[in-house]
């Protein structure tokens, strides 16, 4: 389990119980939040989630407020109200991200699991075709080298020895994992072995589905790369050409200092620079989860 910004270890943190009851009057107003904790896979509940994020949102309250106290000291300023106003407006930003960070972690997951999701199943549907038993290509996927499907695979490996059935065990699964792709593979696997349908049939068309869902996702993503290149042509290329030819002419009329120049030159170098790293950042977060 992690926080973020936390300033100290999360089992302490779990040891100070101070605000648990503000903890879990805020938890009661978050119905959904539990679902969202058990998707991350921390080995945690709601109520103790948000009993450790108040507790660290007021440690560094505390933190900000003698640090900014110090400094005001030093300076020989006196504004208490300000360093306490500045400490909590710090304190709620954080508290706002830990309850951010959890849905960030499932939608990291979910990426994860989609990205691998159709070559573990190519694999789970070789192996069937090769006379291999269903566990045993639960097994062997569990431990291949497929990210977080492996890792959900050998979750189910453990209940299964702990003895489930296989349907049972892979229907739990699919029910508490946030992608709704696995998730549909997986109750469609369960479903088969239940009834005792053909399994090559059955990841055949788990595979199929998921294949059709990548193309559309790949034709979306095409469609919404133009208008970004278009984006990117018009800000990081057009506007700074014009924005330099600008600058000599106006400083072919007008005598600027060659410090001033050096300054707007350099201003808008970074400026290009951080539209760049802007649009990289577009382009990754817009790339389909299934490619």
């Amino acid at each position: 389990m992690r926080l973020p910004f936390s300033v100290l270890p999360i089992r302490v943190l779990k040891r100070i119980s101070l605000l648990r009851p503000f903890g879990s009057w805020l938890a009661k107003r978050f119905p959904n939040f539990d679902q969202l904790i058990k998707q991350t896979r921390y080995k945690t509940n709601k109520e103790e989630y948000f009993t450790i994020a108040l507790t660290n949102a007021l440690f560094l309250f505390i933190f900000f407020a003698i640090l900014i106290n110090i400094i005001q000291i030093f300076l020989g300023i006196q504004a208490i109200a300000l360093s306490f106003f500045i400490s909590f407006v710090i304190a709620v930003f954080i508290f706002s991200n830990s309850l951010i960070y959890p849905r960030l972690i499932v939608g990291r997951r979910i990426k994860n699991i989609e990205r691998n999701l159709l070559p573990a199943l190519q694999d789970f549907l070789a192996q069937i075709n090769s006379g291999v038993p269903i566990f045993n290509v639960i097994v062997n996927v569990s431990n291949s080298n497929y990210g977080e499907v492996s890792k959900e695979f050998t979750k189910a490996v453990r209940e299964i020895n702990a003895g489930k059935s296989q349907s049972e065990a892979l229907a739990d699964l699919g029910a508490d994992n946030p992608s709704v792709f696995f998730k549909r593979s997986l109750w469609q696997i369960s479903n088969g072995l239940t009834s005792g349908a053909n399994m090559v049939t059955v990841v055949k068309e788990s595979i199929k589905a998921i294949s059709d869902e990548q193309v559309l996702q790949i034709q979306e993503y095409g469609s919404n790369l133009s208008p970004l290149s278009m984006f990117y042509m018009l800000v990081a290329v057009i506007m700074p050409i014009l924005a330099i030819t600008f600058l000599i002419v106006i400083s072919s009329l007008i005598s600027i200092s060659e410090s001033i120049m050096q300054l707007i030159l350099w201003g808008l170098f970074v400026l290009i620079l951080f539209i760049q790293i802007m649009f990289l950042g577009i382009i990754k977060s817009k790339r389909p989860n299934l490619v």
